[in-house]
This record gives structure tokens, sequence and C-alpha cells, in this order.
């Protein structure tokens, strides 16, 4: 998952896993890659010859992080999760939290896989990946949504009847997850992935996007609701602070969910304040930062950093019209 330019001795991770350390594989974008690639170069056969190590990757993912009793795919601990100090995952026991941030991102991967089998004249095992898309969306739907709150959560796959003496042996647990009700930006990715329906997402434009005390900030989606307890804006590294500040890649998802859902003026909006923080600091500093506070838009750490960053211009151009990022993950 992690391999230094002009490193010498073996990476860590690799090493660690060598002996015999579980630890968390590459996050599901492999697939989402090949056929953004394939798709804007109009050409999949390049790629012909990966399909034997895409089917091991699945393959990997179901053997080491799938919990058979929630149908949910689960962090093996807090290590390169990518939010990284996520309060759902973030010093929580090991393999005890289906983060709807992988389990979202892992249904546009299953999505990606079967267009991609098709466009390879592999029609079973197209269909075999869009099975286990839509199993997993119904997955999240039942576990993972939150009726009274209107909102994705991630959720706690530790649960179960823990009998140790006669007391326990009437009605046991019979709820296969229990929410982690923390309000973060990941709450919002069934809508990139398309999992969310026509009314959640209604739910989460009116109700949550739009609410200036939790995700509605003067310049984008903070990555954790501002009236998380939680919430905290500190500069730190290893484990980067995603409890509040603003990032790149949260906004675009947020906006890119939006408009898949056809919320353009709302899309808008974030595009428009997105523009005014990135545009506000190469301004003022001649570069951009990796994360920013939502309230006054300054950075707050890692000057030169460009990354997700950029996706401001796709967001200015996707509002002209033009193809999305991600259009050729759903066609």
């Amino acid at each position: 998952m992690m391999i230094e330019k002009g490193q010498t001795e073996e990476p860590y991770l690799i090493g660690k896993r060598k002996e015999g350390v579980l630890l968390n594989m590459h996050k599901p974008f492999l697939s989402q890659h090949i056929a953004l690639i394939s798709g804007h170069c109009n050409d999949y056969e390049w790629a012909r010859t990966y399909i034997d190590g895409l089917e091991k990757y699945f393959a990997c993912y179901d053997r080491d992080y799938y919990n058979e009793n929630c149908n949910l795919y689960v962090w093996a601990d807090d290590i390169m999760i990518g939010m990284d100090n996520d309060p759902a995952t973030f010093g929580r026991p090991k393999f005890s939290t289906a983060n709807i941030y992988l389990n979202s991102f892992m249904v546009s991967e299953m999505k990606a896989m079967s267009l991609l089998c098709g466009e390879w004249g592999l029609f079973d095992r197209q269909c075999y990946y869009n099975q286990k898309a839509q199993k997993l969306e119904e997955a999240i739907q039942a576990e993972c949504w939150d009726p009274r709150d209107k909102f994705f959560y991630s959720v706690d796959v530790d649960v179960k009847t823990r009998q140790f003496d006669w007391f326990h042996t009437g009605l046991g647990v019979f709820w296969k997850t229990l929410p982690i009700k923390v309000r973060a930006w990941t709450g919002f990715i069934p809508l990139w992935s398309g999992t969310a329906t026509v009314e959640q997402s209604l739910c989460l434009s009116t109700m949550h996007l739009a609410d200036k005390n939790t995700f509605n900030s003067p310049y984008g989606v903070p990555s954790l609701a501002m009236d998380e307890k939680m919430y905290n804006i500190s500069a730190t590294n290893n484990p980067s602070n995603w409890l509040g500040p603003i990032w790149g890649i949260v906004n675009y998802v947020a906006f890119r969910g939006l408009m898949n859902y056809g919320y353009r003026e709302e899309a808008e909006i974030i595009a428009r304040k997105s523009v005014e923080l990135f545009g506000g600091d190469l301004e003022r500093s001649g570069t951009l930062h990796e994360y920013y506070d939502p309230a006054s838009g300054k950075p707050v750490m890692n000057g030169g950093f460009l990354n997700w960053n950029m996706l401001v211009l796709n967001m200015v151009s996707e509002l002209a019209d033009k193809p999305a990022l991600s259009r050729h993950l759903r066609e």
C-alpha cells in the first residue's frame, strides 16, 4: 500500500504483513482508476492483462475484511484508512468497524470492475460484480442508514450475545450492528456511489449539507460536523486531521454527489466556496495547503499540497456541462 521512492529496505507495511500481521490493504480505488483512465482514452484493452490481479484483489477483501454477519467490509485497524483519525475507526478495536467510507467506495469499485469485465467481454464476471455491488448496497441501506437521523453512519460489527451464565439464555442480541453516531463527511459518500435513494438524497442535501451548525461552512463541507464533540482543526501529521478541517476531496465528493441527484444549485455553492478557498490561498501564499479552517479559510498546514485540491478545476468544468470525473465509472 505504501512504497517510498528510492527505498532500499523492504517497506514497513509489507514487512509486517510477512510477519503475519493482518493490516489494511489498498483502499478500493484500483478498478475505478483503471476505468477512469480507460474511459478518457477510449481504450480498455491496455488493462486486460490485469484481470487476474484484480480478481485476487477482490478475493483478498472478501477473505480478510468481509463480515458475513452483516455483509459489510471492515477495516483491520486505523492505519492508512484514508480519513486518518475518523472517530468511527481511529483508536477502536481491530476489525470492529464497518466504515461507511470503505463500503460506499467499495460499491463504486465493484461497479467499475463490472464495467471493465463488460468491456473485456467477460459477461459472467460483469454480472457477478454487479450483483456484489447490489448486495453491498442493500447491506449499507439495512445497517448504515439511520431513519431517525436521516444520515449514513459507520457501524460497529462487534455485536453478539456474550453468554457467561444463565442470565444470558433468554432473548439474545438479534441486531447485526450498532451505529457509530458520529456525523462525518463520509455520510455523503453514498451520494457519490449512487447508493442513496432519492428520498435519502433530499435529506442529506436539505437537512445536513445545508445546516450551518454542522456541514455548511463558509468554505465548504467540514470533514466532521462542527457540533460534534471531537471537532478539532489542530495541525497534525500521522494522523492527518479529519476532525473538521476542509479538505479538497471532501468538497468534491459532496459536490459530485449533489450533481448526481440533480441538486445543481447546491453543488454550485460548494464549487464557488472551493474556488474562493483555493484561489484565496493561492493569491495570498502562492501555493495550496493540505487542509483548511472551515470558518476563516486559512490554511492549517502542509503548504505545496496539490493532489486532490486540483479537483476544484473539475467542479468548474462539470458545471460547464463537461464530462464528470467519475462518468466512466458509472456508464
